[in-house]
């Protein structure tokens, strides 16, 4: 039987799976203080037990994206705002090279704010 985290990969068409999992395997690898949770039905990643990121996709385009719990505090002009009070969130074409050094940079912004 699948976990919740696993069947919401599962559950996911190509491209978007192996982009989601090649994302999950970005954020995991980046720090071992890093951990996959279950939180609002998505994968939720927590640095030292505190929301760090989230892994979603657009409601309109259907385009996955990382969403980081402390955008507001985070000045990488590839992130967008929207709506979000507190969150922001780097959109991801499934069908393009997924911009690893792109994702590691705003990881280490991330980090420092914890």
């Amino acid at each position: 039987m699948l976990s919740a985290i696993e069947e919401f990969y599962e559950n996911q068409k190509e491209p978007t799976k192996s982009c989601f999992l090649s994302l999950r395997k970005i954020i995991l690898d980046f720090n071992p203080d890093i951990k996959e949770t279950w939180k609002y039905q998505i994968p939720f990643f927590t640095y030292y037990d505190k929301m760090f990121c989230y892994l979603y996709k657009q409601k309109k385009g259907k385009l996955p994206y990382i969403g980081f719990a402390k955008g507001n505090l985070l000045e990488n002009t590839m992130l967008e705002q929207g709506n979000r009070k507190k969150m922001k969130v780097l959109p991801i074409d499934p069908e393009l090279d997924i911009p690893i050094n792109l994702i590691i940079e705003i990881l280490e912004e991330a980090r420092k704010h914890y």
